[in-house]
């Protein structure tokens, strides 16, 4: 069996990052244990389980969104409150029990349960309209906050003293509650009425009682159930963990004697941030990284020449022809995300410069970050750098607010608006939005792996600064170490579709080192390295 370990936290705590539907998506759910598992979830290609450590009342939602629904699962939380239930259900609030009198408010974002004309209740919901979570209220003042479960019940309640959190109860399903975690210490307290967690492993269960009543933490009891599951389980199990702050110290002592293979995606974990991170290096049984440059940071940060270590992209590619052509104009992409502001300056001026050579050229500033008031932030930057270097900042404006002439006696031509701003947080937009640019311009040391896979996968050219796997040099695109000579490899690719062509052709060659066969091919080689057994397939078909 292979367990895969994900980072799934809200800000560094031991719970999932579920939101009401009102409040915007700070960041894409999407990293490498997403992808991990639905290449072997959808080719049927090893027997895998996700090991969760979070308390997540609404993974089932999570897995849903991922395409992943019915990837098996193992919760450490379920198993602290002694949870059986797997299955969703619908919840309807109207079924609670509401005092007598009670009045119903909808409003667009929330549904307040008002009490002789004072606020009892505000019932918050989640993205597929599944309340997740309502507010108590005693005069006027937040005093309780009940977390529900998207299998029908009340997962966890949070006590408040003077509208701040005193401590939060884990429940079981008929609402007894199992632990409780004092927020301003952290101690956690069990109930001596039921002082017993559940084991399920193999159709089996196992209850077993709690060493203590009272921990010094939450991660305390994270460990004792965690290390009494791993011991039901098979010597030869793999444990494939996502490594992350929050849990690898825990994990590098629950793990000791198990085979381990340690999985790196972007920035999420520092091996220089992390004393303990050579340690767990030096005791893994292999590495798994996103791309070859993270290869070599790698080894850079754990002072050491790693042999066991490959790179595996967390995302596939696929041909999926672009719609850039059918537009009139040629979209470029830059994305802006971490540019410090001289080289978005330096950028902003040469962009603009080429715009004063090709009018039928448009600039989308692309950006990750889903701040309410990103876009205008961005344009305005732009529109500042525009002025400074002398070319027209009105090609920075916001479309809503461009130069449009209302009166048809205006005089003045309007300014055409030619910087734009793509706000994409999770994966779909992006590709959404990539299948509309003709070339991608990332000038950032490190360009973004998801952005890189895309644009090979639709067939786009690329300029980068730095080399990468997925541009080969005046081919698919173009390595540019000196910034100033951008405009001129926007006209190699823009100026006729000759060598555009041939970068599309390049891409669609390169789409073949990175399809779900060779993926998995990679991963079988990892498997047999660390001692899985071998029959690691694409679907029915055993890789040869």
């Amino acid at each position: 069996m292979l367990y895969f370990i994900p980072a799934w936290y809200q800000q560094n705590q031991w719970c999932e990052n579920e939101q009401r539907w009102t409040v915007r998506r700070m960041h894409t759910e999407f990293d490498d244990t997403v992808k991990q598992i639905q290449l072997f979830h959808r080719n049927k290609a090893y027997p895998y389980q996700i090991m969760l450590l979070s308390f997540a009342p609404n993974f089932r939602h999570f897995l849903h969104r991922q395409g992943m629904y019915r990837a098996p699962y193992w919760s450490c939380f379920d198993a602290m409150q002694e949870v059986r239930r797997k299955k969703a259900v619908v919840l309807s609030f109207h079924n609670l029990k509401w005092p007598e009198g009670i009045e119903f408010v909808y409003t667009p974002f929330v549904v307040v349960a008002m009490l002789k004309k004072e606020r009892y209740a505000q019932i918050d919901f989640g993205e597929d309209g599944n309340p997740i979570r309502i507010d108590l209220y005693q005069n006027g003042k937040l005093h309780r906050r009940n977390n529900y479960d998207d299998r029908g019940f009340i997962s966890s309640t949070i006590i408040f003293e003077n509208e701040q959190p005193l401590h939060q109860d884990y429940l079981m399903e008929n609402g007894t509650w199992k632990m409780r975690h004092f927020l301003r210490d952290g101690h956690v307290e069990i109930n001596e009425k039921c002082p017993e967690y559940l084991l399920q492993y193999q159709g089996e269960e196992y209850r077993k009682r709690y060493a203590k009543l009272r921990y010094d933490n939450l991660e305390q009891v994270i460990y004792e159930v965690l290390t009494s599951y791993l011991d039901l389980t098979d010597e030869r199990d793999i444990f494939c963990v996502a490594m992350h702050g929050q849990h690898v110290r825990l994990l590098g002592e629950a793990l000791k004697n198990k085979k381990r293979i340690l999985s790196f995606f972007e920035e999420r974990y520092s091996v220089a941030s992390h004393p303990e991170g050579p340690d767990m290096i030096k005791e893994a049984d292999y590495l798994v990284v996103d791309s070859n440059k993270s290869v070599d940071k790698l080894q850079e940060e754990a002072g050491m020449l790693l042999s066991n270590i490959m790179a595996i992209p967390p995302y596939d590619s696929r041909v999926d022809a672009g719609i850039s052509l059918q537009f009139d104009v040629q979209k470029i992409m830059v994305p802006i995300d971490g540019i410090a502001d001289e080289e978005f300056a330096e950028l902003i001026r040469l962009l603009g410069e080429y715009l004063l050579m090709n009018e039928n050229a448009q600039i989308h500033l692309f950006t990750r970050s889903a701040e309410y008031d990103r876009k205008q932030k961005v344009l305005e930057h732009a529109r500042n750098e525009l002025r400074l270097a002398g070319l027209e900042e009105g090609w920075a404006v916001e479309e809503e607010k461009g130069n449009v002439a209302e009166n048809i006696l205006e005089l003045e031509e309007p300014v055409p608006i030619r910087f734009f701003v793509e706000q994409c947080v999770d994966e779909l937009s992006v590709s959404k939005c990539m299948r509309e640019q003709r070339v991608l311009v990332d000038m950032r040391e490190v360009p973004e792996l998801y952005l890189q896979i895309t644009a090979i996968s639709i067939g786009i050219p690329q300029i980068v600064r730095t080399k990468t796997e997925f541009v080969e040099h005046s081919r698919n695109g173009i390595i540019l170490r000196d910034m100033e000579r951008l405009p001129k490899a926007l006209h190699y690719y823009l100026d006729g579709l000759r060598n555009w062509n041939r970068a599309m052709v390049c891409s669609y060659e390169l789409v073949k080192e990175y399809t779900t066969e060779k993926l998995l091919e990679k991963w079988r080689e990892v498997m047999e390295s660390v001692g899985g057994d071998s029959y690691l397939t694409v679907g029915e078909r055993e890789l040869e």
